[in-house]
């Protein structure tokens, strides 16, 4: 049972039950939805995106105890790769981010379930519980997989990319698909060789003018540059401001489509079980149909 009043104030038992019930039931959650929907719009969203083991949970942990200590309440979204083959989650996160815990941030790992694109289903509802319970700053760290990274962008308000100088070349890095949705670029790990001459590289590929991107030399290890990126988040803030009512239009028509593909999914997958449909599959590998027909008839099997 989730008590609102209580959620209202941030009390995180039910913070974790809210988000519980949109992750396992978002359409059975419509009250609690409508509730805090109301709410949507009241905190600044920050998302972390890169490459697997560019330290982006290292780097959240840092941030967070940052904008902790400036009197704001930070809480971190995190969501890990569901396997195509078990259909389990790690859930690590929160092991990687002990010392912003420690330090009262609220910290929620969420499965992305496969849901299309790299982010989970229920983030949005996600984002919306913890709105709700006045957390005024949210951090999402993506899956780091690689191109689908951008979708990210489509739910936050500031998109950091953060870069490992170790991931290889330099220039393929910078070119692999998400620099361009960075409204911050971090090069972390400034501790470890090679760090100067990609941030030099990304300076070069993208520029570091006014109107472009921030591009920033950090080490979460060291805790070096971790101060200017909290002030270049707030400062990306302001200046994202103005736009903020046009980007939640569109990611609710994402949403909005994204819920629709999903339950489409979710029928062709029933229909696609049904013993007719398999009869279906024979004939056209015995050349007795082909593949449009085939698909024709399984449509017409379920309701669209």
């Amino acid at each position: 049972m989730i008590d609102m009043q209580r959620l209202r104030k941030g009390d995180r038992r039910n913070v974790a039950r809210a988000i519980t019930a949109v992750e396992n039931d978002p359409a059975g959650c419509g009250e609690l939805l409508r509730t805090v929907i109301r709410h949507a719009g009241e905190s600044s969203i920050f998302g972390i995106t890169g490459s697997a083991g560019a330290g982006k949970s290292s780097l959240i942990n840092e941030i967070a105890i940052k904008l902790a200590d400036r009197g704001l309440r930070p809480a971190v979204l995190a969501v890990d790769p569901t396997s195509h083959v078990t259909g389990g989650a790690i859930l690590g996160d929160r092991v990687r981010m002990t010392r912003s815990t420690d330090s009262g941030v609220y910290i929620r790992s969420i499965a992305s379930r496969g849901a299309r694109g790299a982010v989970s289903a229920s983030l949005r509802n996600g984002i919306r519980i913890l709105e709700y319970a006045g957390y005024d700053i949210i951090l999402v760290e993506s899956v780091g997989a690689g191109q689908t990274e951008v979708d990210i962008a489509s739910i936050v308000d500031v998109t950091t990319v953060v870069f490992n100088p170790h991931t290889g070349d330099s220039i393929q890095a910078i070119k692999a698909g998400i620099t361009e949705i960075g409204d911050i670029c971090v090069i972390n790990k400034a501790d470890l060789p090679g760090s100067a001459a990609l941030y030099d590289a990304v300076r070069d590929y993208i520029g570091d003018g006014q109107d472009g991107p921030s591009v920033l030399l950090v080490s979460a290890k060291d805790g070096e540059g971790i101060d200017e990126l909290a002030d270049a988040l707030l400062s990306a803030t302001t200046k994202a401001a103005p736009q903020k009512l046009q980007r939640r239009s569109a990611s609710l028509q994402d949403e909005i489509e994204d819920i629709i593909l999903n339950n489409l999914r979710g029928r062709l997958d029933m229909a696609m079980k049904q013993e007719e449909a398999h009869h279906i599959l024979q004939s056209v590998l015995k050349g007795e149909t082909d593949p449009h027909a085939a698909a024709h008839a399984i449509q017409s099997m379920t309701e669209w």
